[in-house]
């Protein structure tokens, strides 16, 4: 009973641990998007500054050019989480079935204990009547 227990409480940690990690790769995608959404509004704004928009222009301002690059190192990233998140969200429902087999088998031990308890105790009462008579 008690390595039942034992293993209920693991599978309940693996689901959190799980959950977290889901939870953790979803933040980094969002963070990722509103970084590279902050660096699409300075790329416009420096480029409005220098009436400049072509970035094969030779005049196309660094800052933009560098910038962009960034960006698009940021939302490559984010697909590359996006991959993560799906393989992490699959562990989370495999975890999650685990937790689920395990909880039902203990319920069904204690099911099963709870009609066994009631047919023992009248066997044992039923010999300690006959060791009396």
């Amino acid at each position: 009973m008690k390595s039942r227990d034992t293993l209920i409480r693991l599978k309940r940690f693996q689901v959190d641990e799980k959950r977290r990690r889901v939870a953790q790769i979803e933040m980094m995608i969002a963070e990722f998007d509103r970084m590279a959404a902050d660096l699409d509004r300075e790329i416009a704004a420096e480029e409005q500054k220098a009436g400049i928009t072509d970035p094969n222009h030779f005049a196309y301002p660094t800052y933009a050019r560098a910038a962009a690059q960034r960006r698009d190192n940021l939302r490559m990233s984010a697909q590359n989480l996006h991959a993560q998140l799906d393989d992490a969200k699959a562990e989370l429902g495999e975890a999650f079935e685990e937790l689920k087999r395990a909880e039902s088998l203990e319920d069904r031990e204690r099911t099963s204990e709870r009609t066994l308890d009631p047919a023992i105790s009248q066997m044992g009462q039923a010999r300690a009547m006959r060791a009396t008579a």
